[in-house]
C-alpha cells in the first residue's frame, strides 16, 4: 500500500519544487512523483475557438476521475498508464513507460485539495503559500520561456482566469491542509517536518505490511 502525499498550492508556488526535494530526502527509488496536469481533459478535437477558450484553472478542466482511479490503482500495487498533456496540440498522450507502485506518491497541483475525491485517497495533505507577486513572475518565466508565450497573452490568461480561479478554488483549498508551508521548497524546517513524518509512516507501514 503506497502513501499518498497531496502537494496544493496556487500556480507558481513552487509545488514541483518542493515535491523533488521531498523525493530527494526521501529516495529516489522509493518516490513516484505524479503531476495533475497531466490529467487535463483532452482537447485535441475541439474546435480551435473551444481549444482557446478552455480554462486550464478550473476543476472541470481535468479528468478528476481518472485521476482518482490511477491513484487507486496506485495506492493498491498497480501500474497505470504514463499520462502528459500536450499544451501546443491541447492532447493528452499515454507515453510508452507504465508508472509503477512505489513506497510513496506525490501528487501535486493547484487543485488537488479543492477536489474531495482527491483528498480522501490522501495520507498527507500540504499547501504552499507563496505571495502572489511571486507566483506571477514565476508563471511569466515558465509561460515565455519553456512554452514561447507572449507575454500579452500570458497577462490576459493571468487576469481572465488565473486570478480569478485561484480566488475562489485554489485559496479556500488551504483549509484542508494538514500543514500549510509558507515559502514552499525554501522552508527548510517544514521541509524537514514533513521528510520526519513521511518517513515514520512508511517504517510503520513497512512493520504492518
Amino acid at each position: 500500500m503506497s502513501l499518498l502525499v497531496g502537494i496544493g498550492g496556487g500556480t507558481g508556488s513552487g509545488k514541483t519544487s518542493l515535491a523533488v526535494r521531498i523525493q530527494e530526502r526521501v529516495g529516489e527509488e522509493r518516490c513516484l512523483l505524479l503531476a495533475q496536469d497531466a490529467y487535463y481533459k483532452d482537447g485535441s478535437s475541439l474546435s480551435p475557438e473551444k481549444q482557446a477558450a478552455i480554462n486550464y484553472d478550473h476543476p472541470d478542466a481535468y479528468d478528476t476521475s481518472l485521476l482518482v482511479q490511477d491513484l487507486r490503482d496506485l495506492k493498491a500495487g498497480r501500474p497505470v498508464p504514463h499520462l502528459t498533456y500536450d499544451h501546443g496540440t491541447y492532447s493528452r498522450k499515454v507515453q510508452p513507460d507504465a508508472l509503477t507502485p512505489r513506497p510513496l506518491v506525490i501528487l501535486e497541483g493547484i487543485l488537488v485539495l479543492a477536489e474531495e475525491a482527491l483528498r480522501r485517497l490522501m495520507d498527507i495533505k500540504l499547501f504552499i503559500d507563496a505571495d502572489a507577486d511571486v507566483r506571477i513572475l514565476r508563471r511569466l518565466d515558465r509561460d515565455i520561456l519553456e512554452r514561447g508565450r507572449s507575454f500579452e497573452s500570458v497577462r490576459r490568461q493571468y487576469l481572465e482566469s488565473v486570478r480569478p480561479m485561484h480566488l475562489e478554488f485554489v485559496e479556500p483549498s488551504k483549509r484542508y491542509a494538514d500543514l500549510i508551508i509558507p515559502g514552499g521548497a525554501q522552508n527548510e524546517v517544514a521541509l524537514e517536518a514533513v521528510v520526519s513524518r513521511i518517513r515514520a509512516m512508511l517504517a510503520a507501514e513497512s512493520v504492518s505490511a
